[in-house]
């Protein structure tokens, strides 16, 4: 899977969150007031978009209405051990290190994690 760049990100953010069809306009009005782009820029983000898969368009009256064909959590896995890979070497460690290190996570993240990878080790033990 193709990772994208922010800009077009943004846009599939926006698609993800309305979780429907949608338009242009629709787009458009979800949009950061102080993250206005012109229309014809939206429209080349689409079409990029449906270059690289990430969209199906079908025509709806006027309008052109955009269908995500990747799922958001399709995506952020993808793109998660692309950045464990690529700048964590593939160690989780280091990739936590990093976050605890820079005293990024909270105590209640920590029990967060530790339940998170208490509930996965029972999983797998289950699976056994």
């Amino acid at each position: 899977m193709k990772r994208l760049p922010d800009s077009e990100l943004e846009i599939m953010m926006i698609i993800w969150d309305l979780d429907k069809p949608v338009t242009r306009f629709e787009i458009e009005a979800q949009m950061d007031q102080g993250r206005r782009l012109s229309p014809t820029t939206v429209l080349s983000f689409l079409s990029r978009l449906q270059e690289k898969g990430f969209l199906a368009v079908q025509k709806s009256g006027k309008n052109n209405v955009y269908i995500a064909l990747i799922d958001r959590e399709s995506y952020m896995q993808a793109e998660s051990r692309s950045i464990l890979k690529r700048i964590y070497r593939n160690s989780a460690r280091n990739f936590i290190a990093a976050l605890y290190d820079g005293d990024s996570l909270s105590d209640e993240e920590l029990k967060e994690l530790e339940d998170y990878i208490s509930e996965k080790r029972k999983e797998r033990g289950k699976q056994k």
